[in-house]
């Protein structure tokens, strides 16, 4: 049998390479590349073929900030190996970059950066409202570091390399209620309340006016810390963005409500 490294092989980087030279081929005036990073390879092909047909393109790797291997050894200058992962990105999840790719991604690559598994998960979020692509953590840390400001980026042309579109339909489903959640899109509020008629109308008036749908609610009375006539209301919506929750939470502070959690 014949061994093929996934990432750490130069007939894998050069294949992997191909993408740079579609990317120049129907884009020649792209001023950066953004690619996904695990071990290193597709980066390794994107940025050699880019930096020597178009050296003023950046390009930029990201890793999931879990499994951050390639970033730290590019910033340390030397690999680096960590003791674990941690990301639903599994498909860029490496603990050490490989000693061919980091030799090119220290010759070739402008900067690497990391983000986040709720970042990503908006990402994917995105990607599927906006554009009608099932994107899979590993292949959506690009657009996810576009999405965050984690690249100078503005006033650009860039291309996110979207690498994978390998999901499972469960961890999707969490993927995009994590998604809404992170782009302000569904809240949950928790606020102490008086134990008395009328309250749970005058909550709700207030987020009617606001335009938020509630989707759910919930009373719990075993909080020890409080008073044995209060409660914790817990009222779930959908909303628009953040600023609607922000209002949301100032009309219901306002009214003298006391809000005690939000996820």
């Amino acid at each position: 049998m014949t061994f093929v490294h996934p990432y750490d092989d130069e007939d894998v980087i050069a294949g992997q390479g191909t993408i740079g030279l579609e990317i120049l081929d129907q884009l020649d005036d792209v001023d950066a590349v953004v690619v996904p990073v695990g071990g290193g390879g597709l980066i390794s092909g994107v940025a050699c073929a880019i930096k020597n047909l178009k050296p003023s393109c950046a390009v930029y790797g990201v890793q999931a900030e879990g499994a951050a291997s390639m970033e730290r050894a590019w910033v340390a200058g030397e690999r680096q190996s960590l003791k674990s992962v941690s990301t639903f990105a599994d498909g860029i999840a490496v603990k050490t970059p490989g000693e061919i790719t980091f030799g090119m991604v220290q010759k070739y690559v402008d900067k690497v950066v990391t983000v986040t598994d709720d970042e990503v998960a908006a990402a994917i979020l995105a990607l599927i409202e906006r554009q009608k692509v099932i994107a899979e953590g590993a292949g959506a840390v690009s657009v996810a570091a576009a999405m965050f400001g984690k690249l100078p980026l503005e006033g650009k042309r860039v291309v996110c390399v979207v690498s994978g579109g390998n999901i499972d339909v469960n961890i999707l489903s969490r993927v995009i209620a994590r998604g809404l959640a992170m782009s302000g899109r569904t809240v949950e509020l928790g606020i102490a309340l008086t134990d008395k008629p009328g309250q749970l109308e005058l909550v709700s008036r207030l987020i009617a006016e606001c335009g938020a749908n509630v989707v759910s609610v919930d009373y719990d009375r075993t909080d020890p810390n409080l008073p044995i006539s209060s409660c914790i209301l817990r009222i779930g919506m959908e909303t628009r963005d953040r600023e609607q929750i922000e209002l949301i939470k100032e009309r219901l502070a306002a009214e003298g409500f006391e809000l005690v959690s939000e996820r």
